[in-house]
């Protein structure tokens, strides 16, 4: 995006383009894409993510973090009843059912929730016992997060159940005034344009409804290797994706 705007900005007058480099993108609350809704919105903006260079997204999901913990006096083994690891088990088992209720007949990853469970743990003073969960949910855009929550407090029954963070889904569509533009850059750079929803969870869906203005993701890359060790990105196509986007940002 620097570079495109760098290259672009030599033949504009009048015009400010602003590059944000957001921190915690991955973290809850997104505290860089947060502070920046505190800017006047902008006419135009662009998300930079990998989507492709020859692909430009609309929409990513929201997502919700939750801490489950549950404290009960210590318990042999061997006496009756559930252990705090079973307890907690049934509470992620409730989960995941909930969320297969949700998606029953629905058509496309996009549009459903899908829960994670990424870390469990016990631990005992000998007088308690603990079990801690950390849950993740992705949520599609329109989802009613507050019935979703009724329902797991429900699950969770005596156990606490936090909400670590929480962010809504957000969508644009092809009628955004940023849409025509890239597609006619792409294609001149020698690609055939297409349109990506992604499954995961990026600054749009913070500074989307904050803004309220055209706005769409793009980034040369491949998103599936996205915080992994594997992360890497072709040269050629960083060469093309800068070439798209100082197209379009002359073109606007």
């Amino acid at each position: 995006m620097a570079a495109a705007s760098a290259a672009a900005a030599r033949g504009l007058d009048g015009v400010t383009i602003t590059v944000v480099g957001a921190v915690g993108e991955e973290t809850i609350g997104s505290p860089g894409a947060s502070e920046v809704t505190r800017w006047a919105a902008p006419d135009l903006c662009v998300i930079g993510e990998p989507s492709g260079w020859d692909a430009l997204c609309l929409g990513y999901r929201g997502t919700l973090s939750l801490r489950y913990r549950l404290r009960r006096p210590a318990r042999h083994s061997a006496g009756p009843g559930e252990s705090v690891a079973e307890e907690a088990v049934a509470f992620w088992n409730g989960v995941v059912a909930d969320a297969a209720a949700v998606n029953d007949g629905i058509e496309g990853a996009f549009a459903t929730i899908t829960p994670t469970l990424r870390a469990m743990g016990t631990t005992s003073d000998g007088l308690h016992d603990a079990a801690t969960l950390s849950v993740g949910l992705r949520l599609p855009p329109g989802l009613d997060t507050a019935a979703l929550l009724e329902r797991l407090r429900a699950l969770a029954g005596d156990a606490a159940l936090d909400v670590e963070g929480c962010q809504e889904g957000y969508r644009t569509d092809k009628r955004s005034p940023l849409v025509p533009p890239f597609l006619r850059a792409i294609r001149a750079a020698g690609g055939t344009p297409r349109f990506t929803l992604k499954l995961g969870t990026s600054d749009m869906t913070v500074v989307g409804p904050a803004w309220n203005c055209p706005i769409v993701a793009y980034g040369p890359g491949d998103a599936a290797l996205d915080h992994t060790p594997e992360e890497r990105i072709v040269l050629a196509d960083y060469a093309r994706a800068i070439r798209v986007l100082t197209d379009v940002l002359v073109s606007l």
